[in-house]
C-alpha cells in the first residue's frame, strides 16, 4: 500500500467514525437525548471537516454521489453500519422505544430518529433495495423488520474493496494492462472517446456497449484493460458460458454488478469466444439490462440489441509490431536475431501476452519441449528454442479443433520420382523464405491476398500423399493437423462455414500445416442450381475458395480423384504434385526401407517382393503383418511370412494374387 493510500484509508476511517457517531447521537433516548443532539451536530461538522481535507472523497460520500442517495438514505446506511461496527450501539438501539425492543436497526427506528425521513427510502425501486445495499429481514411488517447492511458494502465503507462472493465465482478481475502495439492503441483511443462522456451516476442512462471482434481474446482483453485504466475504471472478465440464463439468476447478477460499479467503477468484458446458440439469448438479455460499461469480445460480430453499440475489428499485431514486441521482451538477447525474428513473425501470429510469456521462458514443462530460460540458452540455439516455444504456445487454439499428426517421417523416407521430390523441395523453400519475400522484399504491400501456400497431392490410395505431408512438416519444423471432414461438413445451412472459420482462425495464429485428406469431398465442383441445397452447397465451395486464398500458412489437400476438384479452386493452387503408382524399382526401394534395422529378417529377396503389384501403403500393411506372424512363431521375418501377409491383404482387397507377382517366393 502506498503512502497516499495509507493516508486516505486512515482519513476515511476517521470520517466514518465521526459520521456513525453523529447518527448514534440521534438514536439516543431518555434524559441524555438533549446533550446527544448537540454532540450530533459537533460530530457531523467534524465529519465534514475531515471529508473536505481529503483529496479523494470518503467511500460513503462517493457512494452517495454515484447512487444519488438522500440524506435519510445515507444516515440509514450509517445506522446499520454502526450496529455492526460499534459494540454497544445495539444496546442503545434496543433501549429506544421506536425500535420495539429489537437490537437491530429497523425502518421504524430510522423514521422516528433520523433527519429528513421519507417512506420511499425502502421502496423496492429505491437504490437501497434495488442495489441491495441493505437487506430487509423477515418481520410481521416492513416497519419492524430488521435491517442489515450488506457485507461487501460494509467493507467498502471501511476502504476495503472486494467482490461479492456471488459475483466473484463468475468473473475474474484483470489486474494488469499490457503495453499495446500501435494498431491496438488506436482502438483503445477509440473506446476512450466513445466512453469519455459516459454517465457518472449508476442511476442515469446506460453506457453504450463496445464490441471487439478479432481472432484472440488476449488482444481484446489487453485493449479493454488499457482503455479502462486510462478512464479510471477497473476491468473484470465474464465467460459467455457463465452468463446466467435463468431470469432470476440474471436479475441477481445485474443488481449485484450495478452495485459493484457504484462501489468501485468497473467495466465488464464478456468473453464471447466459444459462443454457442444456447448462450446467445442470455448474452442479449445481459446487454439489454446491465447499463454499466460493457465490452463484448468475440471472434466475429455478435448481434446486440437494445443498446447503442460501437464495433472495433481487432487484428493480431502485424509482423512488424510483433517484431517490436519480441525485441522489447527479449532485451539484449534480441541482438543479432533479425533473421530469427523475421521467421517467427512470418510464421506465427502471437499476442503480446504470449510473446512476453515465451520470452520469459521457452518451452512448456508439460509438453515434449523442455522448459528453458531464454537467457541461459546459448546464442546459437536461441532461435531454435524460441521456434519450439512458439509451436507449443500456438497449438493451444488448434489442438481442440483438429488432431495433430505426430510422425517421425524424414525426407529420406519418401520414395518418389525426382520430379515430384523437386516440387516438394520447392514447397519447403517457399515456406522458409516467406518472411524474406513478403516482408523484406515488399511483396506483402502489393499482394493483399493469396499469401498462403496451397498444394494439392493427387494420386491413388497408398502412394504416399499423407507420408509426404508428414515429411514436409518435419522438414519445416512445423505442426501438421489433419482436418476431419466429418466434423466440418454439416447438413445445417451455414454451419460448415462456421466450422471452417473456427479451424482457419486457430490455424492462422498457430502457423500450422493443414492437411485436408480426401479433399474432393469438400472442394468438389460446383453444381448447377436446382434447389436451395445446391445454392448453399455452392456458397460453401465459394467460401472455401476465398478462405483458402487468404490462409497465411501451408495447406495440403489430398485426393484420389483430381478431376473432381473444382476448376476455380485449381486456379488458386500454387502447387500440384502427382503421386504415381510405384514401379518395380520404386517398390523394391520401399520394401528395403519398410523393415526397421532392429527387425530380424532372413533371406528376404527384394527383387521378388518388388513384383507384388502394391502401393506403398499396402506394402506397409503387408510388412507389418508379416512381422507379427514371425514374432508369434519366434522366427525372423522370412519370405513365407510375407507371402501369408500378402495373401491376407489381397483377400481384404478382394484381389487374387497372380503367379507373376508371388511365383517363386517360396522354394
Amino acid at each position: 500500500m502506498s503512502e497516499h493510500d495509507s493516508d486516505w484509508t486512515s482519513a476515511n476511517q476517521r470520517y466514518l467514525a465521526a459520521a456513525i457517531g453523529a447518527v448514534r447521537a440521534l438514536v439516543a433516548s431518555g434524559p441524555e437525548r438533549g446533550a446527544a443532539l448537540g454532540q450530533c451536530d459537533h460530530l457531523a461538522a467534524r465529519a465534514d471537516e475531515i471529508a473536505s481535507a481529503m483529496a479523494t472523497p470518503p467511500a460513503l460520500e462517493a457512494l452517495c454521489c454515484a447512487l444519488g442517495l438522500s440524506r435519510f438514505e445515507r444516515d440509514l446506511i450509517l445506522l446499520c453500519a454502526g450496529v455492526e461496527l460499534v459494540g454497544d450501539l445495539a444496546t442503545e438501539v434496543r433501549a429506544n422505544p421506536a425500535s420495539a425492543g429489537s437490537a437491530s436497526a429497523t425502518f421504524g427506528l430510522a423514521l422516528a430518529t433520523l433527519t429528513e425521513p421519507h417512506w420511499s427510502a425502502l421502496s423496492p425501486a429505491g437504490p437501497l433495495r434495488r442495489m441491495r445495499l441493505l437487506d430487509v429481514g423477515v418481520g410481521s411488517a416492513l416497519i419492524t423488520s430488521p435491517l442489515r447492511i450488506d457485507e461487501q458494502v460494509l467493507h467498502h465503507l471501511l476502504g476495503v474493496d472486494t467482490l461479492d462472493e456471488r459475483v466473484a465465482v463468475l468473473v475474474e478481475p484483470v489486474l494488469e494492462a499490457d503495453d499495446l502495439v500501435p494498431s491496438h492503441e488506436v482502438i483503445a483511443d477509440g473506446i476512450i472517446r466513445f466512453w469519455k462522456h459516459r454517465p457518472k451516476a449508476a442511476t442515469t442512462a446506460t453506457t453504450p456497449i463496445v464490441q471487439l471482434a478479432g481472432p484472440h481474446v488476449d488482444a481484446a482483453r489487453a485493449i479493454a484493460a488499457s482503455a479502462c485504466r486510462r478512464l479510471g475504471l477497473g476491468l473484470a472478465t465474464l465467460p459467455v458460458h457463465a452468463v446466467p440464463a435463468l431470469p432470476q439468476d440474471l436479475d441477481t447478477f445485474v443488481r449485484l454488478w450495478r452495485r459493484q460499479t457504484a462501489l468501485a467503477p468497473t467495466a465488464l468484458l464478456v468473453d464471447g469466444y466459444g459462443t454457442e446458440p444456447a448462450h446467445t439469448q442470455a448474452l442479449a438479455q445481459l446487454c439489454r439490462r446491465l447499463g454499466t460499461p460493457l465490452v463484448v469480445a468475440a471472434p466475429e460480430t455478435l448481434p446486440i440489441l437494445g443498446r447503442r453499440v460501437v464495433t472495433f475489428d481487432v487484428a493480431l499485431p502485424t509482423a512488424q509490431e510483433q517484431k517490436g514486441l519480441w525485441r522489447r521482451a527479449l532485451g539484449e538477447v534480441a541482438d543479432g536475431l533479425d533473421d530469427t525474428l523475421d521467421a517467427l513473425t512470418g510464421q506465427f501470429a502471437l499476442t503480446s501476452t504470449t510473446i512476453n510469456a515465451i520470452a520469459e521462458r521457452t518451452g512448456d514443462p508439460t509438453s515434449e519441449a523442455p522448459a528453458t530460460d531464454v537467457a541461459s540458452v546459448p546464442q546459437a540455439h536461441i532461435g531454435e528454442a524460441l521456434w519450439q516455444a512458439c509451436r507449443v504456445e500456438a497449438r493451444a487454439g488448434l489442438d481442440p479443433a483438429a488432431p495433430r499428426v505426430r510422425g517421425a517421417v524424414s525426407w529420406d523416407d519418401l520414395v518418389l520420382p525426382a520430379q515430384q521430390k523437386e516440387v516438394l523441395s520447392n514447397i519447403v523453400a517457399q515456406v522458409k523464405q516467406r518472411s524474406t519475400v513478403y516482408q523484406r522484399w515488399g511483396f506483402r504491400r502489393t499482394m493483399s491476398r493469396g499469401l498462403g501456400i496451397t498444394a494439392l497431392f493427387a494420386g491413388p490410395s497408398g502412394t504416399g500423399k499423407t507420408l509426404a505431408a508428414e515429411a514436409l512438416a518435419n522438414a519445416l519444423n512445423m505442426d501438421l493437423y489433419q482436418i476431419d471432414l466429418s466434423q466440418i461438413v454439416s447438413k445445417y445451412i451455414g454451419e460448415t462455414e462456421k466450422n471452417l472459420q473456427r479451424v482457419f482462425t486457430a490455424a492462422d495464429a498457430a502457423g500450422a500445416i493443414l492437411l485436408f485428406d480426401e479433399a474432393d469431398a469438400l472442394f468438389g465442383k460446383r453444381s448447377a442450381v436446382h434447389d436451395s441445397h445446391d445454392r448453399y452447397a455452392n456458397l460453401e465451395v465459394s467460401y472455401l475458395l476465398q478462405r483458402m486464398e487468404a490462409y497465411r500458412s501451408l495447406a495440403i489437400l489430398t485426393t484420389n480423384m483430381k478431376d473432381a476438384i473444382d476448376p476455380a479452386f485449381m486456379r488458386r493452387l500454387r502447387f500440384v504434385v502427382h503421386f504415381p503408382f510405384p514401379d518395380a524399382t520404386q517398390r523394391r526401394e520401399i520394401w528395403q526401407r519398410m523393415f526397421p534395422p532392429e527387425t530380424p529378417t532372413e533371406a528376404l529377396e527384394w527383387t521378388k517382393l518388388a513384383r507384388l503389384n502394391a502401393s506403398g501403403g499396402h506394402i506397409r500393411n503387408v510388412a507389418l503383418n508379416a512381422a507379427f506372424l514371425a514374432a508369434d512363431q519366434g522366427h525372423p521375418v522370412q519370405m513365407t511370412h510375407v507371402l501369408r501377409a500378402a495373401r491376407a491383404e489381397a483377400l481384404k482387397l478382394d484381389r487374387p494374387l497372380s503367379d507373376a507377382e508371388v511365383g517363386g517366393w517360396i522354394a
